[in-house]
């Protein structure tokens, strides 16, 4: 009889201490079941999400897209950001098609210095290109190739007629 007494004493001290948190619990279960609800509409979403971006991973082949990028070029120090590069080359693009009215040599900076971003763009991309080693035609054609394969990677860019620009796929 003892240990009956023993037991029954040691369940009614716990029974007392859990109460103040058996009444938190009721008074607080809506909170607690909303919470609960949030987080399994967040984690349905998320794997909707997932599923949706590996779908479509899989339906443009998003790897063989990005097979012959360096992703360690992107985490060298003083690296311009590609946006920054793309930022250049709209705006010195933009004044390369509209320097009629300026001088040769201007014109020439402004077509060596569009180059040079055009370079940039292609090494932050992985994409072959032979500007420096091309002049006259030769480079102009180069120049062309160049701007559709950033094209084609993503990166819109003034077209060579003015009023013409390059639309996105």
């Amino acid at each position: 009889m003892g240990v009956g007494r023993g037991l029954l004493l040691v369940l009614a001290i716990v029974a007392v201490c859990c109460l103040p948190a058996v009444f938190a619990l009721l008074f607080c279960a809506d909170e607690i079941l909303d919470r609960v609800a949030c987080r399994w509409a967040e984690w349905r979403e998320g794997r909707r999400e997932r599923r949706t971006v590996a779908r479509l991973d899989r339906a443009i082949e998003a790897d063989s897209l990005t097979r012959d990028i360096d992703l360690t070029e992107f985490d060298r120090d003083g690296r311009r950001p590609l946006e920054q590069i793309a930022v250049d080359l709209r705006r010195l693009g933009g004044h390369r098609l509209a320097a009629s009215d300026r001088s040769v040599i201007w014109h020439g900076a402004v077509i060596d210095a569009y180059d040079e971003r055009l370079r940039a763009a292609c090494r932050a991309l992985g994409i072959a290109e032979h500007l420096a080693e091309l002049d006259g035609v030769d480079r102009e054609i180069e120049r062309v190739r160049v701007e559709g394969l950033l094209h084609a990677a993503g990166l819109t860019l003034p077209a060579a007629r003015a009023g013409h620009r390059q639309r996105h796929r």
